[in-house]
């Protein structure tokens, strides 16, 4: 699944999401300078979450421990309060977590990646091994769609669009570039990062306070986006930085290739 291209959509979909957290979107702005250094963020995402998908499993916990040790060392401030707290409380990095897991198997299902519901539990019970591996406990993280849910039933009370959530929008939707680039990043990227805000629940459009399509019309978006994606060779889209797919195979064997027709074996 993380191999699907539609991943990068998903992941934008995340950052949206998880920028309603005020306390977790507080931490982000407060200890980065994303709009300096977007793409290395990003990547820097991309090669973490590549790294636990295809890596090994001493990869993984390296990669984890890299990312608890720079969690540790980053607090932040409520502007409000002057309340000092860690980034790393276990209630932000469980909204973090959720967020984009969540987005993972939304963004996928609704573009036409086939998991049935017994694959989604499966998934996202899986990932409490990645949840532990930034500092979460497994057993407080959700295990099934039904948790999920639960989970974010509960949270919602606490979602607020303040004036971080408003400026990772405006990124999102005008990360800055290259002024050669800018025509591209018109045309191209702002067809990403409207897919991905369409594709968010519709709480967090009232939060926002920015309509979408209606949400056939947007699973129908994501279908057709997801097909035209599929249809560029994977080989060729592997090639792309970090290549974790390309070199798990080389260690694995060519029988290694994730392919979609494997989840019904």
């Amino acid at each position: 699944m993380h191999g699907d291209p539609m991943m990068w959509v998903a992941g934008v979909r995340a950052l949206y999401l998880q920028a309603l957290h005020p306390r977790a979107v507080r931490g982000v702005m407060q200890n980065s300078d994303f709009r300096r250094d977007a793409w290395g963020r990003l990547m820097r995402t991309a090669n973490f979450v590549g790294t636990i998908s295809y890596g090994t499993t001493e990869a993984a916990e390296r990669a984890g421990a890299r990312v608890r040790k720079i969690h540790r060392m980053l607090s932040a401030t409520d502007p409000d309060t002057g309340e000092r707290y860690g980034v790393d409380e276990p209630e932000l990095l469980l909204w973090v977590h959720c967020a984009e897991i969540d987005s993972y198997v939304q963004v996928a299902r609704r573009s036409g990646f086939p998991l049935t519901d017994a694959q989604v539990d499966r998934y996202i019970g899986e990932h409490r091994v990645s949840a532990r591996l930034v500092g979460l406990d497994p057993d407080a993280v959700p295990a099934d769609q039904e948790e999920m849910a639960a989970y974010f039933e509960k949270v919602r009370p606490e979602l607020a669009v303040g004036s971080e959530a408003r400026e990772v929008d405006d990124f999102l939707l005008r990360p800055p570039t290259h002024p050669l680039l800018v025509p591209a990043r018109e045309v191209l990227w702002r067809r990403v990062a409207h897919l991905a805000y369409a594709a968010l629940p519709p709480y967090a459009h009232e939060l926002y306070g920015r309509p979408a399509p209606k949400s056939d019309t947007v699973t129908r978006q994501l279908r057709v986006t997801g097909t035209l994606l599929r249809c560029v060779p994977a080989r060729l889209r592997w090639q792309l930085p970090p290549k974790h797919i390309l070199r798990a195979m080389s260690r694995l064997g060519p029988g290694s290739r994730p392919a979609p027709y494997k989840l019904g074996r």
